[in-house]
């Protein structure tokens, strides 16, 4: 998730820029830059690495001039390179952009910009913003209406912030769903991707809301609609939070911001390219046997996958626990074996490609983090695109690796005869899932809450699930397991009667995750199993579900399909998994005994 910050007044811009990127390292990134502007001429300092290691050797403090931009970028198009970090400029030398987002027709447009002459350097997506503005200033447009013309072309999701040699006064930002804040000052103003950056110098913030431009200027800062050019009358608005709450973005927790993430996450996700996705796809139906190799809370997304390219794809594919890979499975020239790993450093995943590509087999990878080592091991490389997450506890790379796979399954699906309109019904549900995403973050929270508040005390939790419901309770009973310190255990609901009814007593809790389908019936009467022994059950179900007749606490989830429910159920749980560690006392960011990556066998 990559930081822009941006400044325009009467002081030297390049110190403002500098704390600005350090109070957006929290959001993670792998190169970082900045840009001012000084009697109409750019000066540009940026490389690969850690802030404080570039600042030592390039020294961003003595750059000149009143008016700039920064960024920390965190790698999609491109690897991390001096080149490829931001800021970036046009081949003209006019224009100066920093870009959080992707743009997703940009081969087209650098296409089109090569054959008017102009020149690339980077390998990112982003150059060719400053180009296209360029193109249109060439032509007589000023500033505004350049950038306008050029965002009408761009395809994605962004933020912009933009520098002209031409009109030195003003700083230019525009927001397409990815975040951006005005910060107000005293004859002078800010700019950022979150209201950190700013803090220090103004308490005054205007948030753009999507299909916005901020006009900046030191005395002020005009907001119009990025289409029309009409102008949106905004107030600013005071925050009143602490330095340390605002990177969490009035959060409690690094936890509770990326659950909440989630809808966005989804709906990044489902941009994946088309090429990409093509590419994945000759990789598995080109062989005879796929194996999907993970741990944690990765292996819980395989699950997923296993059933959903199963039953949309008719692709049978096993997924198999890194660690056991070598104990279990065998590989061959014709076998396709998937790592899935949310750094791409998980030393048991890489340790099965290893051993995978030693027996001659193919090796692909999904990934969050761009030229990671998986990503170098790999044949076929995949990125989810989720941002970095700053919890120990995986909870948006869960749903960002479940909707590629989701999408995966689908695109699978088509290229093995699926009729057209069953393909474009699929597809119109699962878009609709980010805003199902965000109506069970509305709707559940306050009831999540008081559950916690009654069952932060309990010594074990059961939960069960049948179907594609089996890998949400793994993922949900390791959610409770690593921040509560509660015992959870997560199995298929009809593994009951074969030994853990055992342990069922009088108000033992038991969750049972009930999507919709055929197995719906099944799994209320292993309900009635768990209350025949003295459970409490509390039920994650479709509201309009008659499940909560035979519960004693119903969470409701929006209806979905059955294959596509992880995305949403698994919300209620991450939930009451973190609202349970805040009643216990625990930090729900830094669980004891665990780290992030995990880079040993």
């Amino acid at each position: 998730m990559c930081g822009i910050v941006g400044y325009i007044g009467k002081r030297d811009a390049a110190p403002i820029l500098l704390d600005g990127l350090k109070r957006l390292e929290y959001r993670g990134y792998d190169s970082a830059g900045i840009a001012t502007l000084s009697k109409k001429k750019f000066h540009i300092k940026k490389d690969k690495g850690k802030i404080a290691d570039i600042d030592r050797k390039l020294d961003f403090a003595r750059m000149p001039g009143n008016v700039g931009v920064g960024h920390t970028r965190w790698a999609t198009h491109g690897a991390p390179s001096k080149i490829n970090a931001h800021p970036h400029a046009d081949c003209h030398g006019k224009l100066v952009v920093v870009h959080n987002g992707i743009i997703e027709n940009y081969a087209k447009l650098k296409k089109f910009l090569k054959q008017k002459g102009y020149r690339f350097i980077s390998n990112t997506d982003t150059e060719v913003i400053p180009n296209l503005i360029s193109y249109f200033m060439r032509r007589g447009k000023n500033l505004e209406k350049s950038v306008r013309s050029a965002v009408e072309k761009l395809k994605g999701s962004f933020a912009l912030a933009i520098i002209s040699a031409d009109e030195p006064d003003t700083l230019i930002a525009v927001r397409k769903e990815s975040p951006l804040i005005v910060g107000v000052g005293k004859g002078e103003m800010f700019l950022a991707s979150d209201i950190p950056a700013v803090l220090k110098h103004t308490n005054r913030i205007i948030v753009l809301e999507n299909g916005e431009m901020a006009i900046i200027k030191p005395s002020g800062a005009v907001i119009k609609k990025t289409k029309s050019g009409g102008v949106v009358r905004k107030r600013s608005t005071k925050v009143t939070w602490t330095a340390e709450m605002a990177e969490k973005g009035g959060f409690a927790h690094f936890t509770l911001k990326e659950i909440h993430q989630q809808p966005e996450v989804i709906k990044n996700t489902l941009r994946v390219p088309r090429a990409e996705l093509e590419k994945l796809a000759k990789f598995l139906l080109g062989a005879e046997r796929v194996y999907l190799v993970a741990c944690g809370t990765s292996y819980h997304a395989a699950l997923v996958g296993k059933y959903a390219l199963a039953k949309l794809a008719n692709l049978s594919v096993e997924a198999v626990i890194s660690s056991e890979f070598q104990e279990s499975c065998r590989a061959n020239g014709k076998t396709a074996v998937l790592g899935i790993s949310q750094s791409g450093e998980t030393a048991d995943t890489l340790k099965a490609l290893r051993i995978a590509k030693e027996s001659g087999a193919r090796t692909a990878c999904l990934t969050n983090v761009v030229e990671s080592s998986i990503t170098r091991e790999s044949d076929v490389v995949c990125y989810t695109h989720a941002g970095p997450e700053v919890s120990v506890v995986a909870t948006k790379t869960f749903v960002a690796q479940v909707t590629y796979l989701l999408l995966l399954s689908v695109y699978l699906a088509e290229r093995r005869g699926m009729s057209k309109s069953k393909i474009c019904k699929l597809i119109a549900r699962l878009n609709e899932v980010p805003d199902a995403a965000r109506a069970v973050l509305a709707r559940v929270e306050p009831h999540i809450r008081k559950l916690a508040k009654k069952y932060s005390n309990s010594q074990h939790i059961y939960l069960i699930g049948r179907g594609i419901g089996y890998p949400i309770v793994l993922e949900a009973a390791l959610k409770l397991k690593e921040i509560t310190y509660i015992h959870s255990e997560g199995m298929p609901a009809g593994e009951l009667k074969h030994g853990t009814l055992a342990l069922i007593e009088r108000d033992t809790p038991v969750i049972a995750v009930v999507p919709p389908g055929a197995s719906q019936v099944r799994m209320v009467g292993n309900i009635e199993e768990v209350k025949a022994r003295g459970a409490t059950v509390i039920a994650i179900a479709d509201e309009s579900d008659d499940v909560k007749e035979h519960v004693d606490e119903f969470i409701p989830v929006p209806s979905t399909e059955e294959l596509f429910s992880p995305l949403t159920y698994i919300i209620p749980a991450q939930l009451l998994a973190y609202y349970m560690t805040v009643e216990r006392g625990q930090d729900p960011d830094r669980p004891r005994s665990l780290a992030k990556s995990v880079t040993v066998e």
